[in-house]
């Protein structure tokens, strides 16, 4: 073997891949066996190398979506090409890491944890020294445990570090080559906190404005504290989803580059980061009083059984995405001290409903064009389901529009509005814009969310503001 074709020796987590299996392996178990996991604290006290392998005896990553490093896979074909043998060589369980360079099919070897020795830092040097001697290897690493590893080595390869952990190898005088590590980006931050979803959230003031109570400045101020609660809550909640949700939204067109599916967002800033949000959520609702806080834990618990098992369950998720949105409304009234009407609830209740088979059927419409009548990756429905769940949203969205004409003809809508034929107008606009999302969803031209469509698209904001328009006319009358 000549000097240049010695072993090219490769980490796996942070360098490879974009992300740590022991991780991934961790949010798998609470997944899909959340009740083991009191047992990661047990296993941990009798070692890492023991912690994974009983991760590993439980639980299967799915290899194929896993977020790996373009840049270093393309050197290292490349370096195949030439000749070079290419050891994968981690801290990873060795089922994890077997079934890793099976997938990839170009290491001809893989070293790895066995139960009893982690093969990481000080033992993964002393291990390569014993397999290949001093200097007899080039090795490509990311984190600090690799820095013996790259002293022990011919050449180091920096893959994916942090800047001092990049500077601390250089040190050593014997770095070939840097493959950059992606900054975290302001965007990343934006993405996984979700703040595009906090506009759902502006439904908590749907009950100040339905009560004509623009001038109570205590109970607006109530509701704008409200309104953050519940944004630090969803944040939480989305993030939780995300991790929760990863094979899923790897497998996804769109939702495979969202911050962790992607890897571009560490998956511990999310585990720590959840706790901390829910933390500030619960004390700026303590400073709303009243009930709102109740109905705050409700919604939480309620997107919580919708994480973990309701989102599964054909139409009652689509149910459950209605009464999340409904439930928001319900929460503005209990902070501004209002009781919420029926008839609110039950427009909002049929818009949502129609919203949430709108989310479904944009999901499903792709799936049609396949011949083995796929089925939604983490959900239950297939794709022959799509012509009836158009068919229930377009329905429902209708009925908001006649609820919504019904209670302009009663007693209420009377009094509130004095001008009450202007605003029939509402009517036809909600219809409009339903037949508009639902045309959009047919033609293939819906987003994933529709509301993120919506606050996008030209039309549903001339929608909204024709609406928002009808009602100032029919509560102020016309200027002259």
């Amino acid at each position: 073997m000549t000097d240049r074709l010695l072993p090219l020796v490769v980490d796996l987590d942070g360098t490879l891949l974009l992300t740590d299996t022991l991780h991934e392996q961790s949010l798998a178990l609470a997944r899909q066996q959340p009740v083991q996991v009191v047992h990661l604290p047990l296993w941990l006290r009798r070692g890492k190398a023991h912690l994974k392998q009983q991760l590993a005896d439980r639980v299967a990553l799915d290899v194929e979506s896993l977020p790996y490093n373009g840049e270093l896979l393309d050197w290292l074909k490349a370096e195949k090409a030439q000749g070079r043998s290419l050891i994968l060589c981690t801290a990873a369980d060795t089922q994890v890491a077997q079934a890793i360079g099976d997938h990839l099919g170009f290491f001809d070897e893989v070293l790895a944890s066995d139960g009893h020795t982690n093969l990481s830092a000080s033992n993964k040097a002393h291990a390569l020294t014993q397999r290949f001697g001093l200097h007899g290897f080039d090795y490509a690493g990311n984190s600090r445990d690799d820095l013996p590893v790259w002293q022990a080595a011919r050449h180091a390869i920096v893959v994916n570090a942090v800047q001092s952990v990049a500077q601390a190898a250089q040190q050593h005088g014997n770095v070939d080559k840097v493959i950059p590590a992606r900054a975290v980006q302001a965007r990343d931050w934006r993405k996984m906190l979700r703040v595009h979803q906090w506009l759902k959230n502006l439904l908590l003031f749907v009950p100040l404005l339905a009560a004509h109570q623009f001038s109570n400045a205590s109970a607006w101020a109530d509701v704008v504290l409200a309104f953050l609660s519940f944004s630090l809550c969803a944040s939480a909640v989305y993030i939780g989803n995300d991790l929760l949700d990863l094979p899923s939204d790897r497998r996804h067109s769109s939702k495979r580059l969202r911050p962790f599916a992607s890897g571009n967002m560490p998956i511990v800033i999310g585990v720590h980061a959840v706790p901390l949000l829910l933390i500030g959520s619960a004390l700026t609702g303590l400073a709303v009083g009243g009930t709102f806080l109740a109905w705050l834990a409700v919604y939480f618990a309620l997107t919580c059984a919708y994480s973990f098992k309701l989102k599964q369950l054909v139409l009652l998720d689509c149910l459950t995405l209605a009464s999340l949105y409904s439930l928001r409304i319900v929460a503005g009234g209990a902070a501004a001290g209002l009781a919420v009407s029926h008839w609110l609830l039950a427009v909002s209740g049929f818009v949502f409903l129609s919203l949430s088979f709108l989310k479904r059927h944009a999901e499903l419409r792709p799936l049609m064009a396949r011949e083995d009548n796929a089925v939604a990756h983490g959900r239950g429905y297939e794709a022959q389901d799509a012509p009836l769940v158009q068919m229930l949203g377009i329905g429902a969205g209708y009925a908001a529009a006649v609820v919504l004409a019904l209670y302009l003809h009663g007693e209420t809508g009377r009094a509130l509005y004095p001008n009450s034929h202007a605003i029939l107008l509402t009517v036809g606009v909600l219809a409009y814009w339903i037949s508009w999302m639902w045309l959009k969803s047919h033609r293939g031209e819906m987003h994933d969310d529709p509301i993120v469509f919506a606050i996008k698209d030209k039309v549903s904001l001339a929608c909204g503001a024709a609406f928002a328009a009808s009602l100032m006319l029919a509560t102020l009358g016309l200027p002259w």
